[in-house]
Parts: C-alpha cells; structure tokens; sequence
C-alpha cells in the first residue's frame, strides 16, 4: 500500500473511483467542500466585504496555494533526494503542497485572529477547553465537513493530512497554544507513526506550506496596506522611530522570537534599514511605472514574492536529525533573508492591525462573538437556535464532544456577514424574514 495515498477513514479506497489520482480527488473535495467556500466571507486583514480590491482569507488561500506549488516544482529539479522518496515525509508532491495550501486556514473563525483569540478565552475560562486556528482545521476537515459515503469529514489522503499539519502534537497536552485536538490527534499521530515520522517534525511538505504562507502574508498584506492609505510611502513614515520602535516591539513579543536567531545583530539598526531600503525600492519602481500607484504596488509584490520564493531550499537540520525547509543560500540558512521577511510581516501587523480604526472594528468583533456565545454555550437553549443538521450531529457525536465544543464549531464556521446577520436577529430589533434560508 502507498502510504502516502493511504486514506484514514477509507483505507481500502471503497469510495474512490480509478479515473483520477488521489491528490486529485483531495483537490476536488476542498474546493467543493463549504468550508472552503466560506473562505471568501472571512477576514484576512481588512473585514471582508470592505471593498472589491482587498484579500480575504479565500484570495490569501488561492495565493499561497499558487507559491507553493511553483516553489515546489523548483524544488523537485534542485534536489536529486526528494525524486528517490525515500522516506514519505522527505518527498514534496506540487499537488499535496497545494491541497494543504487551500486548507491551511479553514478553521479560522469570522472577524480573524480576533474571532480566534475571543472563542479561545471563553472556552478555556468556562470550561477548561482550547480554540485554535490550525487544531480546528483538523476537525472540519476529519469530522465536520461531510462527503458522499462518508461521515467522518473528507476522508483526504495521509500526505495531504500531514502536509497541512505543521504543528506535529496534541494541543490538549499542558502547555501547548498550537498543535491538534486530542480526538483528531489520534488519527494524525496512526498516520505519522505509520510514516515513521521523527517526533515534533513536520513533513517537508508542511514545512515548504507554512513558509510560503509567511511569504503570502509579508507581501500581499503590504500591498493591502499601501492600497489602504495605512502604509504611507514616503520617507518621513519609514523613517519614523515610532514605526521602527513597533515593528521591533513586535518582532520581540512574537511567542516564535528566539534572540539566538538575532545573535550579533543590531536589531534597531536592522530594522531602519530595512525599512529604508523598501521604501527606496518603491521609489525607484514607482519611477519605472511612470508614477502609477497601482502598477508600483503589483510591481514591488511581485519581486518580493520572487526574491523570498526563488531562496527557498533544504538543508540537514542538526537539531532534529530532519530537514528543514528555509531561506538557503551558498548552502547554508539565509538568516538575513529570514529577519528581513520578519521585518515586513510585522510592518504590516503595526500599521494595518494595530491601527485604530481596525483596532475599533475588533472591539466590535469581540462583543458579537461573546454575546453569540452566551446564546449557543447552553445546551437546553442553543439546542433550539442551531440548524437541525447541526442538533443531529451533536446527538450522533455527543459520546465524543461536549456540547460546547459544538457551539465553537458552529459560530466559528460563519463567516463575517452570517455572524453579524445572527446578531443582528438575536439582539436588534428587527432583521429581515424568518423564511430567509440559513
């Protein structure tokens, strides 16, 4: 049996026709799942449905899929071992990176990392459970979302699995923010146990998703942010020491900063260059464009995203006794390329999220989430506000789930404009038809 293409509900492939490949078949069932359609009604930055030009989290998606396929392809000609796939957690397959691509933030909830941080904080203080972004991917995808034949989610094949699963452990053990519920936990551990994968390590192809989608977030959201007016490209703004300070801030109050991966860097001196040379570049491009705003920003996109992709590599991993996929160059990890990337991931969260007006639109976010929860936490009361679909489940499933966990899953799958028309009905005075379809 191909281990990779081995299926964790589905083992002897009874659900499958002959007439594509297996990785096709995964791409299929994400695509067409709703899960993944939501995606366009969720936030990535901006609030989705702010405006016809922005991102949301399906757009950011199709974009990290589409750089990690490319860099993928690369890859396979660079490096003569992936093409002896000699172990399945040191192969990278173009059609898995991109299926975990698409996949990777399915279980964000509405209003973004503000809806996760809120649901995370009412079920750890009220009933001692966990919320999280990547753990919730597993469970859409194992146990919510359903397919023909199927009642165990979408039944994808281990490496897509694996590849999406970047954080390789049970979030449910003391001390882990990141990682998978204990339930899901069960059948990814089977899975990996079944590989042989090292303990703590990702595949290859979970790694190469996870640094394209940071490469996807510290260029396609500066993009946004200069479209938005919040990034002001001139030099008096990037040579503001209020920037250079919160961008600094950022970087060391990350959970991921680890001061040896800055070890002999002037960080303050690092980061003013940076920011320096980015604007410089802007210059110079917005010159070549022939002043047209527009043209500028896809241009300097465009060659970030290709500086960023085009140094993506593998090297032996010392520490873990695996490989790692990073910034390479010369051989050796490019630590200037990976802080520099860092610099611009946190240029963005500065003067795109921790803007004011945004920072207003969270705190509307905070209070409808809350007031949401409080009206589905019960089971007596949420039991005769959710879709009948929804009560079933919880009933086939109420051996394996609290109740509670339940109601997550449920608001955490609208997206923005549902959760909002949810709580416009509970708590305003009048909002639209009952026969509305849900």
């Amino acid at each position: 049996m191909n281990v990779r293409k081995m299926r964790l509900y589905d083992t002897e492939n009874i659900h499958s026709g002959e007439d594509r490949d297996e990785f096709e078949k995964d791409y299929a069932r994400l695509i067409q799942s709703p899960a993944f359609r939501r995606l366009q009604g969720k936030s990535q930055v901006f609030g989705a449905g702010s405006g016809d030009y922005y991102r949301t989290r399906l757009t950011h998606s199709l974009e990290v899929s589409q750089i990690a396929r490319e860099v993928a392809r690369r890859l396979g000609g660079l490096y003569p071992f992936l093409a002896l796939k000699e172990h399945p957690g040191l192969t990278i397959d173009p059609e898995v990176v991109e299926c975990a691509s698409l996949a990777h933030d399915l279980g964000h909830p509405p209003f973004g990392h503000k809806g996760e941080e809120v649901l995370d904080r009412l079920l750890r203080a009220e009933h001692g459970l966990k919320y999280e972004g990547n753990a919730q991917n597993f469970r859409i995808l194992m146990f919510l979302e359903k397919r023909a034949g199927s009642d165990s989610g979408l039944d994808l094949t281990a490496a897509v699995l694996l590849a999406i699963n970047k954080y390789p452990r049970c979030i449910d053990d003391a001390g882990r923010h990141k990682g998978v519920y204990r339930k899901e936990w069960e059948g990814i551990e089977f899975l990996r146990r079944t590989w042989g994968m090292p303990e703590g390590c990702a595949t290859l192809e979970a790694q190469l998703m996870d640094l394209c989608d940071d490469i996807a977030y510290s260029t396609h959201d500066l993009e946004d942010g200069i479209r938005a007016g919040k990034i002001l490209m001139d030099r008096a703004f990037f040579e503001d020491d209020r920037v250079v300070a919160h961008v600094l801030q950022e970087i060391t109050d990350d959970p991921n900063y680890s001061a040896d991966n800055w070890q002999g860097v002037d960080q303050v001196a690092m980061v003013k260059r940076v920011l320096l040379e980015f604007y410089e570049q802007w210059a110079q491009i917005y010159v070549e464009c022939e002043r047209e705003p527009s043209r500028t920003r896809r241009e300097m996109k465009a060659r970030w995203v290709r500086k960023f992709a085009s140094e993506v590599g593998i090297i032996d991993d010392a520490a873990s006794g695996w490989k790692k996929v990073t910034f390479v160059r010369d051989g050796q990890r490019d630590w200037e390329l990976q802080r520099t990337m860092e610099i611009l991931k946190k240029l963005a969260w500065v003067t795109l999220i921790k803007d004011f007006r945004v920072q207003r639109l969270h705190k509307r976010s905070e209070v409808m989430i809350e007031r949401l929860w409080d009206s589905f936490k019960s089971y007596e009361t949420g039991r005769l506000i959710v879709p009948p679909d929804w009560l079933e489940n919880y009933e086939l499933q109420k051996a394996s789930w609290p109740w509670e966990r339940l109601a997550a899953d449920y608001i955490s799958g609208m997206t923005d404009a549902y959760a909002e028309k949810v709580y416009t009905e509970f708590y305003a005075s009048r909002s639209g038809s009952i026969y509305e379809r849900d």
